[in-house]
């Protein structure tokens, strides 16, 4: 029974998210609360709730800070030589914006912290997306997939958790795999390529000065030390443009909104101001130190000098205090920034509900069990594939300590009981992160979708088709190399 419930609750959760029947907090409150009741154990609803809240209260505290961090350094032109460079390289050709988007994602995504990548890259390409109308859904979905291929490195995670709950080393899971991942990471470029193909074909190819005159035509955009005030120049126009889930989400409406109302419209383009040359908030003369304390930060972060979000609560101290040294400019900078931070933290906190009802009642052990159970007996020497395959719905449906530290261990007892080495199944164990990273327990998605301004619903409409051909390439990579 925890099985079917179980099964129906995640169900019931991706269905009424995706067709936008409830929001997504409402839906990871309100449903694993109702199930829970179902269950019969509505009694420990507030034990699951505060196990769930206390587990992911670290990553909360690091989003929050996180945000607060990288908003600072947009407002003070960080990220805008990289902004004006990608835009020059890419000539203002969709395909090549896109592309840009997936190397730009795998890139930052060195540093094995999700949220960092995402910040990193919406801060960069989002004002791309937005003038030249491109569809943002692509822009989430790619730098998700992106992300989800480079989060198998040691130090993201998922390898770590395999080797630690096998007892292996990392470095004999991780190596080996490298040429399938190489070729999953060449599966997500050339998918670029080709949704970049399709935006080309919708918007055609701008030179540089055009798509900077159609930005000035459509926008002007002002911005006080303050407050980041802006004001649209042009109203009603081009509004629905945008193709695809995206276009409900303001991922393509100009800068008016789709009532006509400039001043609603432009006020919703708050956090990127990055491409705005005279904004009171710029400081080019802390450039080098706002680059430098970038830097420091990401080292520090990776070395696991402090816990990340202490990092992020000292970056964010420190960067408001040197660049904002007036009280009152400091809380105009936090505020700018406080409902994304509000939206991201919301989403955590709400995601604590889900995971806490979803493990405390068993539900997760249940349905785990199941589908190891359902594994037919005459597949017990492919178990490598099994596992793969297995990979992609309970890591989406699971944390990733769930699936590594509860149910892989199972696995690989049973392919060790028919000669499938443990290390081959800690390989196939890693397969399905490109469709994990837009699981709706990941917080760093939210962090994605609350920045790119993109429902979550339709950034999964939009991605789990792809991710999930993603993972299957890696898996067959993996099997033709010999790998798995």
């Amino acid at each position: 029974m925890l099985t079917i419930l179980g099964f129906a609750m995640i169900a019931t959760f991706l269905v009424l998210i995706m067709m936008k029947k409830m929001s997504p907090i409402a839906a990871l409150v309100l449903i694993p609360a109702l199930f829970c009741v179902f269950v019969g154990k509505g009694a420990h609803l507030g034990d699951y709730v505060i196990d769930g809240v206390s587990s992911l209260a670290p990553t909360a505290a690091m989003l929050m800070f996180a945000i607060v961090y990288f908003g600072v350094m947009i407002d003070v032109g960080l990220f805008d030589p990289i902004v004006r460079a990608i835009l020059r390289f890419c000539k203002a050709d969709p395909m090549r914006i896109v592309v840009g988007t997936a190397l730009l994602a795998a890139i930052v995504s060195l540093d094995g912290d999700g949220s960092t990548t995402f910040m990193i890259t919406v801060s960069a390409m989002y004002p791309l997306y937005k003038r030249l109308k491109m569809s943002l859904v692509v822009m989430t979905g790619v730098a998700a997939m992106a992300n989800g291929v480079m989060n198998t490195l040691p130090w993201g995670g998922p390898t770590a958790r395999a080797a630690t709950a096998l007892k292996v080393d990392a470095t004999d899971i991780f190596v080996p795999m490298i040429p399938a991942l190489a070729v999953g990471l060449l599966a997500v470029v050339v998918l670029a390529y080709v949704l970049g193909l399709r935006e080309r074909r919708r918007l055609g190819t701008l030179t540089l000065d055009e798509a900077l005159v159609r930005e000035t035509e459509s926008e002007t955009v002002l911005v006080g030390a303050g407050s980041g005030a802006k004001s649209g120049a042009k109203s009603g126009a081009e509004s629905g443009s945008g193709t695809g889930p995206g276009a409900g989400t303001g991922a393509a409406s100009g800068s008016d909104g789709s009532d006509g109302d400039a001043a609603r419209g432009a006020a919703s383009d708050d956090d990127f101001q990055g491409l705005d040359p005279n904004r009171a908030t710029l400081r080019p003369k802390l450039y080098w130190f706002n680059a430098l304390l970038t830097v420091a930060l990401l080292t520090a972060m990776i070395m696991e000098l402090l816990p990340i979000p202490v990092l992020f609560l000292l970056g964010a101290a420190l960067a408001l205090t040197v660049n904002f040294p007036h009280i009152p400019d400091q809380k105009a900078r936090i505020a700018a920034h406080a409902d994304n931070v509000l939206n991201v933290s919301g989403m955590v906190f709400a995601a604590a509900v889900f995971t806490g009802v979803l493990t405390g009642t068993g539900m997760v052990d249940h349905m785990a069990n199941w589908l190891v159970d359902t594994i037919p007996e005459g597949m017990g020497p492919h178990m490598g594939l099994v596992t793969g395959l297995l990979s992609l719905p309970l890591t989406y449906f699971m944390s990733n300590d769930g699936f590594y530290f509860g149910v892989l261990p199972v696995l690989a007892e049973a392919g060790q009981a028919h000669g499938v080495s443990t290390l081959e199944i800690a390989r196939a164990s890693i397969v399905g992160q490109p469709l994990h990273m837009s699981s709706p327990l990941v917080p760093a998605v939210y962090v994605l979708v609350g920045m790119a301004k993109v429902e979550f619903g339709d950034h999964t409409k939009f991605v789990v088709k792809w991710a999930v051909l993603t993972c299957l390439v890696i898996l067959a990579a993996g099997i033709l190399f010999g790998i798995i």
